[in-house]
């Protein structure tokens, strides 16, 4: 799946906080204390967390996934350094003179990819891929949370676009099977041979409706022609 985010974090002044989440779990959305939405969630969760507790050496706003088990805490206090799955700074997201998006392209046992739009316009910068996904709820609820505490912000959420993605490898073995001419149970005949029978049946039967056509026409011509010679014959005899 694809789910492509566009939102815009703005304000005035140095002093903001605290951030936006976007959310695929298990439940629904409660209110709660981690940017806004319910602790020990079941599911993932990515962070764009504006506001620095204390994770030194990192550049934020800060973008990060949490994988939640339905017990384990968000690290509030260390902006979830412990927590982190995956994560990157995007330095500049927040008031950033372009339309700022997030994306997220996940196939399930085989890829999660998130990316950031926001220093340019068409120009997505990969904030982290990995070949070995976390296993998101088969049945997830898509939403958005954002917080502020003794500082605020503007969190907008602009547009959301989603998107299946399929493999199409799977999808061709689907059709080939599900345009197979022979019902379930059915023996297939070997080397080909019952598709070309079937086919000379099929002109067999076409070229005996053919003849049978031309059988009735030579008939109704021979009785046109009979009939045509009685009524001649029956003329000459009522002459004499």
């Amino acid at each position: 799946m694809i789910i492509e985010v566009e939102f815009k974090i703005h304000g005035q002044g140095n002093l903001h906080g605290d951030g936006l989440a976007i959310w695929l779990t298990k439940q629904r959305a409660l209110q709660g204390d981690v940017f806004g939405s319910v602790d020990k969630f079941e599911g993932l969760g990515i962070f764009i967390d504006t506001y620095k507790n204390n994770r030194p050496g990192t550049v934020f706003p800060y973008v990060m996934a949490m994988v939640g088990d339905g017990q384990t805490t968000y690290d509030k206090a260390n902006d979830g350094k412990d927590n982190e799955f995956m994560g990157c700074s995007a330095r500049g997201l927040r008031n950033a003179n372009v339309p700022t998006k997030l994306k997220i392209t996940y196939f399930q046992d085989k890829s999660l990819k998130v990316e950031l739009q926001y220093k340019a316009e068409d120009q997505w910068e990969l904030c982290f891929e990995t070949s070995d996904p976390p296993t998101i709820p088969s049945v997830a609820y898509l939403g958005f949370s954002a917080e502020t505490g003794e500082l605020s912000d503007n969190h907008d959420i602009i547009s959301v676009d989603t998107k299946n993605l399929y493999d199409t490898n799977t999808h061709k073995n689907k059709d080939k099977d599900t345009s197979s001419p022979f019902k379930p149970g059915q023996r297939k005949p070997k080397g080909g041979k019952g598709q070309g029978l079937s086919s000379r049946e099929n002109e067999g039967s076409w070229s005996w409706f053919f003849i049978k056509c031309l059988l009735g026409v030579f008939v109704l011509a021979g009785g046109y022609v009979g009939y045509t010679a009685y009524r001649t014959q029956q003329r000459r005899s009522h002459r004499f």
